[in-house]
Parts: C-alpha cells; structure tokens; sequence
C-alpha cells in the first residue's frame, strides 16, 4: 500500500451477494483500508458515518435500493434498564468481566468455535481456524479491547479474577463510545441471555468512561436475528439527515441529533 493510499483512504465496491439477512435480496458494500497511523482518527469518523471495521476494513451496505440497515448506537448517560434487563443482570451477578489487550488464546477460541459450531454452523465463519481467529483479534490498527467473562470463583473476591470463561467481547474504543465489533458465549450458558447482558455491561462501561455511546452495528427492521437491538433505548439511528433519536419502539424524533 502506498503512503498516498495510507493518507488518503481509497474506497473500494465490492460484487452484489446474497443478503444474509433479508431472503431474496443482494448486498453490496463500499468499504476501505483502516492502516497507518490515522487509522484510530479515520475509524472514528467513519463510524459516526454507519461505518463498522472487521479487522483493518471499515465497510457499510451499499445495496442498490435498499437501505434496510441502519447503524444504531445506545444513549447510555440515559439508558435505564428495563424489568426484562434487570432480571438478566440478577442471572449474571456471578459473573466478572475483564478488560484486556486485544490478544488471542486458545481458551477463546475453544469458546468462539463452540459458539459457531452451535450457531453459525452454516455462516460465512463457519470454517475460521484458530490462525483466522487471531486474525480476527489481532488485525487491528485502532484501540481495540478484549473483554473476557468469567464465572466468579471462591478467590474473586481478593483478586478481582474469575475462573471459566463463559463469553468474549471484542471492543473498539472510539472518541465518543464503545462500538462492539464481534461478540460470542459458550452456547450450554445460553440460559444466562449472554449476549443481551454484555451490551448492558458495556452501556455501563461506557458510563463509567464518560463516553456517551455504544455502537451496536446494523439494525434490520423485520430481520429476526437483529430484533434485539431495538430493546435498547434510548437509542440513536442514522439516517440521511443525520443521528434520529428513538425513545420507544416504532418511535423516530423528527430533530437530527449532535
């Protein structure tokens, strides 16, 4: 790559594909390298544009006549959990997580192939490796944290440490908010609404920050697999005219948010 591609970002288009989220339609997406040292500055920008980075690649849908998917992030100062949240934050309570460097390990991966085994088992990853794993991790040029979470043990207490790791968050830290790039939980905890209580702890994570969003990725009005994002308000959605705000279900202010 030169040093003009690495200054100036190029921006590429990829062929037309099936959807994997809505039958019988196609999808294309626009997308550029996140590489050098501007990378952090330009992940940022394009982020708030309805961008989302997968390793050193920022993308977002291009689809001919389509605009279905919509880059949706959390209010968090304002979240206020629900009765339905509150009950999974209960179910977690013996559950710790952690913060880390943005490295791979084994016992993540044994997690992460279990959880594709179970869920994903015909998806466009169902064949990642371990290398493709750590890649996953590890191509990154932005602030990216690993947050683990883990059982609580006898010793949790004293050292702040769980034990089995039950699901991994992979997490970019951005100016103005979280933004959850890929997660994924030991699916015999599938009980626990793992997935659902990470977003609740990374809204709380971003309080405790100080950073007033978090990025959840595309929402998809009448995608099953994207319903629960909706769950989360209030909420910001990215339209033509800018951030809308959205207070309840079925619900868009009319005024573009800053």
């Amino acid at each position: 790559m030169t040093q003009h591609s690495r200054d100036t970002p190029q921006f590429y288009l990829t062929a037309p594909s099936p959807c994997p989220y809505l039958p019988g339609r196609h999808e294309r997406k626009v997308f550029t390298h996140l590489v050098g040292d501007r990378a952090g500055d330009l992940n940022d920008l394009l982020t708030h544009g309805g961008f989302r980075r997968s390793q050193s690649i920022a993308y977002r849908p291009a689809c001919d006549q389509c605009r279905a998917c919509v880059s949706v992030r959390v209010i968090a100062n304002e979240f206020r959990p629900s009765r339905s949240f509150r009950k999974v934050m209960a179910r977690n309570a013996d559950i710790i997580g952690e913060q880390r460097s943005a490295v791979p390990t084994s016992e993540q991966y044994s997690v992460f192939r279990a959880y594709l085994d179970a869920r994903h088992r015909h998806g466009g990853m169902a064949d990642m490796t371990v290398l493709d794993y750590a890649m996953m991790v590890e191509d990154s040029h932005v602030e990216t944290r690993i947050i683990e979470y883990r059982k609580r043990g006898p010793d949790s207490g004293l050292t702040g440490r769980g034990e089995e790791l039950i699901a991994v968050a992979l997490t970019d830290v951005l100016s103005d908010g979280l933004s959850m790039v890929y997660s994924f939980f030991e699916p015999s905890q599938v009980s626990r609404s793992m997935g659902t209580f990470m977003i609740l702890d990374h809204i709380a994570r971003a309080r405790r920050q100080g950073l007033p969003y978090v990025y959840l990725g595309y929402w998809i009005e009448g995608s099953k697999k994207m319903d629960y994002k909706a769950r989360f308000l209030p909420q910001q959605r990215l339209a033509p005219s800018g951030w809308l705000r959205v207070d309840a279900q079925g619900d868009t202010a009319s005024e573009p948010q800053d």
